[in-house]
């Protein structure tokens, strides 16, 4: 039951996050200012055309982001991962590598995709997208048992406690050797 719950977790989470990819990438083609700028009677098919363009920006993104996710969504399972750094990072990973295969395949004499604007929106589509998978399914990796943390934090805790109990039971033991006469008072003692 807890395989199918994180199986559920993982697949909204990734979904969520191309949906977030696809509105990032978006907002560089169709920016806020130019949204607002634009007459009140215009906005509405603009925000339309800009939300369907998002959800096949988000359905291009999951295509190409599918193998590379599985893979990194796997690793932070398996070892527990719950930091938003690492899913940014991911994100960020992923969308460059689907920048570097768009601008690999450009064919000659058409304009090109490399320049600084274009690498900002992946950067930036890539940095939200991995945040998204993080809010909604990356908090929760490896699942209810608590993180690495938290278990290392634990154990830290019992060895200093059995550090402190040892310590203690050896100062015991030489308080107690101290009061305990010595073999060379016992024979003072047995001579007088």
């Amino acid at each position: 039951m807890r395989l199918l719950a994180t199986i559920i977790r993982v697949l909204f989470g990734f979904a969520i996050a191309c949906l977030v990819a696809g509105v990032a990438t978006v907002a560089f083609v169709v920016t806020p200012g130019d949204v607002a700028a634009l007459p009140a009677d215009v906005r509405p098919e603009l925000l339309g055309n800009a939300g369907v363009l998002s959800l096949l920006a988000a359905t291009h993104s999951a295509i190409f982001a599918f193998p590379f996710a599985l893979i990194a969504i796997a690793f932070g399972e398996w070892l527990r991962i719950r930091s938003w750094i690492f899913y940014s990072v991911v994100g960020i990973l992923i969308a460059m590598g689907g920048f570097f295969a768009v601008s690999y395949f450009e064919v000659a004499g058409q304009p090109t995709i490399v320049n600084n604007y274009a690498i900002r929106a992946f950067f930036t589509a890539g940095f939200f997208g991995g945040l998204a998978y993080w809010l909604v399914a990356g908090r929760g990796a490896g699942g209810r048992h608590g993180d690495h943390s938290a278990d290392a934090g634990k154990a830290a805790d019992a060895e200093k406690a059995a550090t402190a109990a040892g310590e203690d039971a050896d100062a015991g033991a030489t308080e107690a050797k101290r009061d305990e006469p010595s073999a060379d008072d016992k024979l003072a003692g047995a001579a007088t």
